[in-house]
């Protein structure tokens, strides 16, 4: 074989191997995500920039839990995993159905939060979603909570995503803060030897039309320390006994979502907001869930 038609084999091949193990790589990533983690979640603010002198910051925050992170989709380009939090005795734990994360390859369907209960929905072309991997958060009512899209970096023996997008207020903020509207999440998923984290530089913006203010940094860092698949075995147990539920009402969230136009979401329905409506048996039929989640959306 003479030189120029070896070159032109080894090119060939390295074309196509290469994105199918980098993509191999990427799901593995993904995936090892999923098992049973002591979860620790620590939230402070870093840096003041508003102008108000009587400024108060959030107090820093830790907070502990066991959580159960369930693969319910591995597709081609599709990995779904639900987080299901196990809390109490472990013996009669109480168990708490909570974020899901949907990881899509090359998507180009986004809805980014604008502000004020706004979501809008975006269509990304080919050549900016090239190689890269979407992950879209829900609220534990399967609302939504961020999208983003970045790339998974593989190098020097770290694996890690990035992407920063924008997002309402956490819950653990919007108890006790009114006086900003968005946040500007910076977040960083990398998997460890213990299993994984999650790294978050967030900005809380107050945006008023077209003009965006920071007011306070924010650093978060949650960790997700892998333990025996044993210690989640309650919290398997309740998603093996209601999925079934949850998945209408996944799909009654797509439905909405495949309109691909912008949306309100509203936080509460007579002053009652939607998971407490979804924890209980009275919604189990697609028709009423249909129905009570309409009362929410826009």
């Amino acid at each position: 074989m003479n030189k120029p038609i070896l070159f032109l084999f080894f090119a060939f091949n390295y074309i196509i191997i290469y994105p199918q193990s980098k993509k191999y790589l990427d799901k593995e990533s993904i995936k090892s995500m999923c098992g049973c983690f002591e979860v620790k979640f620590e939230f402070a603010e870093t840096f003041i920039y508003s102008e108000d002198s009587t400024y108060v910051s959030s107090p820093p925050k830790t907070m502990y839990a066991l959580e159960l992170a369930h693969l319910i989709r591995d597709d081609k380009n599709d990995i779904s995993i639900q987080h299901i939090l196990q809390i109490g005795d472990y013996g009669e734990p109480y168990i708490i159905k909570h974020w899901r994360q949907d990881w899509s390859y090359q998507n180009q369907d986004l809805y980014l939060y604008d502000s004020d209960n706004i979501w809008k929905y975006v269509n990304r072309s080919k050549n900016k979603v090239k190689g890269q991997w979407s992950q879209k958060v829900f609220q534990v009512d399967d609302g939504p909570r961020y999208q983003g899209s970045g790339t998974w970096v593989h190098i020097d023996g770290k694996s890690y995503w990035e992407s920063t997008t924008p997002a309402p207020l956490p819950r653990r903020e919007r108890d006790i803060r009114n006086d900003y509207n968005l946040t500007i999440r910076g977040n960083r998923v990398e998997i460890m030897d213990y299993g994984w984290a999650h790294i978050q530089d967030n900005s809380k913006i107050i945006k008023i039309k077209n003009t965006n203010k920071t007011i306070a940094k924010e650093k978060g860092y949650n960790t997700y320390k892998k333990v025996g698949d044993e210690r989640c075995k309650y919290a398997l147990k309740w998603w093996n006994d209601n999925y079934k539920k949850w998945n209408i009402v996944k799909d009654v969230w797509n439905d909405i979502y495949n309109r691909k136009i912008n949306l309100r979401v509203s936080q509460s329905y007579n002053q009652k907001p939607l998971f407490m409506y979804l924890f209980v048996d009275d919604y189990e039929t697609k028709k009423k869930i249909k129905n009570l989640i309409d009362k929410f959306v826009d």
